[in-house]
């Protein structure tokens, strides 16, 4: 693997700026964000990356790789809910299962934003629809997850909760209403509405995500002392099911024929984990969990492995596999 892409990735300023935030904490500096500021980050980003992937479906076109890729992107929502819980399931209990296994089942918008920004850096071409991707695989995991608990609760009324709390927490939140609205006015604006847009949704993007990334990296140091006590067995998880799924990711993107930009976007959603929408659905509906395992895998682990590492080595995969 060619260790440049990992330098490459790691010295772009986001990344960097992720690590001043850990620094921080480490070395007990005062530094923190106000805390109103990162939920603006976050909502900035989300509406940014839903704009534009909103304008440039329009501008692709409903062609067959983007119908194929859309519903590879729902069934991989649906399977790695699945086939993780019952892994899970060895080691914890039924509700921690379920939550954690919801969490690796949704994505991380985050890590996708930065996935782009890598491929900007490197001078690859990528499709505005992928965000179309991202924002369908947001829901299905949270759905799956309670489902699991609701079939496999051994006494029933433990599995009692509110289907039409879970499906407004599915669809509804914040992140998600969001992400979908607005990639839904993108399209419906257009080029024209990208143009008017531009200097707010492109010009300041990545300053925002780097200031995003400093207190991503603020949060995950802070808990990055929760992982002693889930011992090796979540800490090789959090490792492993992203490389699972990234590689069934990276076959299913050279089945239906993703230009290799694409590919990368794509299997960085299957690789990643939800650390904003899922645990905030998980403890609205899943009260027995507990946050501290499901949060802190994917964003004291999951996150960073995959900007350091797992980017530019789902490219070095990517890049051997289309040749």
């Amino acid at each position: 693997m060619d260790v440049g892409l990992i330098a490459s990735n790691i010295l772009s300023p986001p990344v960097l700026f992720f690590f001043l935030g850990m620094l921080a904490v480490f070395l007990k500096s005062d530094l923190e964000i106000p805390q109103p500021l990162p939920k603006l980050f976050s909502l900035y980003l989300l509406l940014a990356i839903g704009f534009k992937g909103g304008s440039e479906l329009v501008k692709s076109g409903v062609s067959q790789e983007v119908v194929l890729t859309l519903l590879a992107a729902i069934m991989m929502a649906c399977i790695v809910p699945i086939y993780t819980f019952f892994i899970l399931k060895v080691k914890l209990d039924l509700y921690n299962a379920a939550a954690i296994a919801a969490t690796y089942g949704s994505i991380s918008a985050v890590t996708f934003i930065t996935a782009g920004s890598f491929l900007n850096e490197l001078g690859i071409d990528f499709s505005g629809y992928m965000v179309a991707a991202l924002a369908l695989m947001e829901s299905p995991a949270i759905i799956v997850g309670l489902l699991l608990v609701k079939l496999f609760a051994i006494d029933k009324q433990d599995g009692d909760f509110s289907w039409s709390e879970v499906l407004r927490e599915a669809f509804l939140n914040s992140s998600v209403f969001l992400l979908v609205g607005s990639l839904v006015i993108g399209a419906l604006t257009g080029e024209k509405g990208w143009k008017l847009e531009e200097p707010f949704t492109q010009e300041i993007f990545y300053g925002v995500l780097t200031f995003f990334l400093l207190d991503m990296g603020l949060v995950a140091a802070a808990r990055i002392k929760d992982l002693g006590k889930t011992g090796p067995f979540l800490i090789s998880f959090s490792i492993l099911t992203p490389l699972v799924n990234a590689a069934i990711g990276i076959l299913l993107a050279k089945l239906i024929g993703m230009p290799q930009g694409n590919a990368l976007l794509f299997s960085v959603l299957c690789a990643s984990a939800s650390y904003i929408a899922v645990p905030a659905a998980m403890r609205l509906t899943l009260p027995e969990a507990n946050p501290s395992l499901y949060v802190t895998a994917a964003l004291a682990l999951t996150f960073p492995f995959n900007i350091i590492v797992g980017i530019p080595l789902y490219l070095y995969g990517i890049e051997m596999l289309w040749r």
